[in-house]
């Protein structure tokens, strides 16, 4: 088999489970998938208040080179997150206004990238929402092969075709493909339980109390002192 690759696959989530993540968020996600999926803060939301969540369709390309990001459009499908990664580390703005239109076109959610973006303005009107390591206007070259539906390193995180991309204004995690039902369940579960727990914060109740964390800290020795008057 070639080095270089487009995989054309259907195998992706269930629609119900990956609505429920995006419900959810990422906090709620990441710590109902045992604190695991979150990729690396250097990957940035480019807007306030955009939540998406979707499959992966997986894009690796040479730094400074967006072919494949091309070739990646005709792989899409109504719901998808784009996820790029390059080879080497790059900051480059490969990804931009006209290429958001063409993913508008195929019904794709959004972009996650470990590289830069450009036209932010204008990705921002559009209602186009990015999450990247950089923003950059250095333009890229369309001239090296790479693949499409590839596992790729994306921000320090491991990202399969079909795995569920949820991204909010928190960064973003990714839920294996084969999770996602177990992880939606477990993120409404800790939803549920936070109510109550709202609820008493809000009445006063203090959360060293609420989570019986003062035999904690006699334990590691904390000690309170009243201060000379």
């Amino acid at each position: 088999m070639s080095a270089h690759v487009v995989v054309r696959s259907g195998a992706g989530p269930a629609a119900e489970p990956v609505r429920q993540l995006e419900r959810s968020g990422v906090a709620t996600v990441h710590e109902a998938m045992g604190r695991t999926g979150l990729l690396g803060t250097q990957v940035r939301p480019r807007q306030v208040g955009a939540s998406v969540a979707g499959r992966a369709v997986t894009v690796s390309c040479q730094p400074g080179d967006n072919l494949m990001l091309h070739a990646a459009v005709e792989q899409c499908r109504a719901g998808d997150v784009v996820v790029v990664a390059t080879t080497s580390p790059s900051t480059d703005g490969m990804f931009g206004d006209l290429l958001a239109v063409s993913l508008m076109a195929r019904g794709v959610r959004g972009l996650v990238s470990d590289a830069g973006v450009r036209d932010v303005a204008a990705l921002r009107a559009m209602g186009f929402p990015v999450w990247s390591r950089a923003v950059s206007a250095r333009g890229t070259v369309k001239a090296t092969p790479g693949s499409v539906n590839v596992p790729v390193v994306c921000g320090g995180g491991l990202v399969r075709p079909g795995d569920v991309v949820v991204a909010d204004d928190d960064g973003v995690v990714v839920v294996p493909l084969g999770r996602e039902a177990e992880v939606a369940r477990r993120a409404r579960e800790r939803e549920e339980a936070e109510v109550a727990k709202r609820e008493a914060l809000r009445s006063g109740v203090l959360g060293l109390d609420m989570y019986g964390l003062r035999p904690l800290l006699e334990h590691l020795g904390v000690t309170y002192v009243d201060a000379d008057e």
